[in-house]
C-alpha cells in the first residue's frame, strides 16, 4: 500500500475518509490491506454507521481488480432475479463490456431464505476448480448483526454463511476508538465547509473533549451529521449544547422516577425531531430562511426564533 493510501480511504459517496490511529483501527487497517491482496470472500461486521461501506470500497480499491467496477446491492431491497445479471453482466448505468471487479452485498442479514438460496447457487465453490467467467466479481458482504446467531436461530443458511465468510473484518464502534474522534471531526468539518461553501468553525479543546466523551450511538455517521450541522450553523457550542442536553450518560441515575424520565425523554425526542426538520429544510433551500419557513409552514419570524433556540438545553 502506498503512502497516500495508508492515510486516506475512499468513502462511499464523498471525497475521503480518514484512517484511524487507535490500536483497534490499526489492526483493522492491516487486516484490510492483507485481505485486499487476495480474492477470497470478505464479511464485514459492525454496528450501523461504523464504516462498512467505506471498508468494502477500500478493499476493492486496493485489490488486483481495483480498477474495475464495484457493484453494490442493498439486500433490504434485493430481487433474486437480478443476481445473475448483477454478478456476470454489466448493468445499464456502466459502459458496455465493463468488467465487474467486486460485488458488494450490503445488509446481507436482510436476505430472506429464497434469496439466500439463489445467492448460494451463484457463488463459486472453493472446492471447485471452475471459476466460471473471467469477469466473475469478488464477493464482499456486510452485516450489522451476528450471522453466527442468525444461523443458530435458523434465519440464515449455514452453508451461505461459510461461503461468504472467507475472511471476517470486524469494525469497532466509535465509542471504542475515541482516539480517532479529533481527526474524524476535523475531516468532516473540512469536507462540509467546502461542500457548503462556508467557513470552517474552529473547535476548541473543551468542545473536543465533549465530543470524545460522548458515546456516539450512531457511530461515525452520527459524528459526520453533527459536523455538518456545526458548519451549517457556524457555531460549535450551539450544536454541542443540543447534543449534550439530550445525552444521558450510562452512569447517570434517574432521580425523579419513571414518570419524570418519560417526560424528559418525550421532550428531548420532540426537540431532536424539530431540530432535524429545520436543518433539513435549511439545507434543501441552501439556507434561504424564507423558503425554509414556507416549506415548514411556519412564519418567518417563528423560524428565526426556533433557529435561535436550537441548541439551548432544557428548552
Amino acid at each position: 500500500m502506498d503512502r497516500q493510501r495508508s492515510h486516506v480511504l475512499e468513502a462511499p459517496t464523498t471525497d475521503g475518509f480518514v484512517y484511524g490511529v487507535s490500536p483497534a483501527m490499526q489492526t483493522v487497517n492491516e487486516m484490510a490491506s492483507e485481505i485486499a491482496r487476495t480474492d477470497i470472500p470478505v464479511l464485514i461486521v459492525g454496528e450501523s454507521g461504523t464504516g462498512k461501506d467505506a471498508y468494502a470500497r477500500l478493499i476493492h480499491r486496493l485489490s488486483p481488480k481495483g480498477e474495475l467496477r464495484l457493484q453494490k446491492i442493498d439486500c433490504v431491497m434485493f430481487d433474486p432475479t437480478q443476481l445473475t445479471t448483477q454478478r456476470y453482466q454489466s448493468s445499464e448505468d456502466v459502459l458496455p463490456g465493463e468488467a465487474l471487479g467486486t460485488i458488494y452485498f450490503d445488509n446481507v442479514q436482510e436476505l430472506d431464505m429464497g434469496s439466500q438460496r439463489a445467492l448460494l447457487s451463484l457463488l463459486p465453490d472453493e472446492q471447485s476448480s471452475d471459476r466460471k467467467e473471467e469477469n466473475c466479481g469478488r464477493v464482499i458482504s456486510s452485516t450489522r448483526r451476528s450471522l453466527e446467531s442468525e444461523v443458530e436461530e435458523g434465519r440464515f443458511r449455514r452453508e451461505l454463511y461459510f461461503r461468504l465468510n472467507g475472511a471476517c473484518l470486524r469494525l469497532p464502534p466509535l465509542r471504542e476508538r475515541a482516539e480517532d474522534i479529533p481527526a474524524l471531526a476535523e475531516h468532516f468539518l473540512s469536507k462540509h465547509a467546502v461542500h457548503l461553501k462556508r467557513k470552517q468553525p474552529p473547535v476548541g479543546n473543551k468542545a473536543m473533549q465533549g465530543l470524545v466523551a460522548y458515546r456516539w450511538p450512531g457511530n461515525i455517521r452520527e459524528l459526520e451529521n453533527l459536523a455538518r450541522k456545526i458548519v451549517v450553523f457556524g457555531d460549535v457550542q450551539l450544536v454541542l449544547n443540543d447534543l449534550h442536553s439530550t445525552w444521558i450518560p450510562d452512569h447517570t441515575p434517574i432521580e425523579s422516577g419513571s414518570q419524570a424520565s418519560l417526560k424528559v425523554a418525550a421532550r428531548a425526542a420532540s426537540k431532536r425531531a424539530e431540530r432535524e426538520l429545520i436543518l433539513q429544510a435549511l439545507e434543501r433551500t441552501h439556507w434561504n430562511r424564507k423558503r425554509a419557513a414556507r416549506e415548514l409552514q411556519v412564519s418567518y419570524k417563528s423560524l428565526l426564533y426556533k433557529i435561535k433556540q436550537i441548541g439551548e438545553p432544557n428548552t
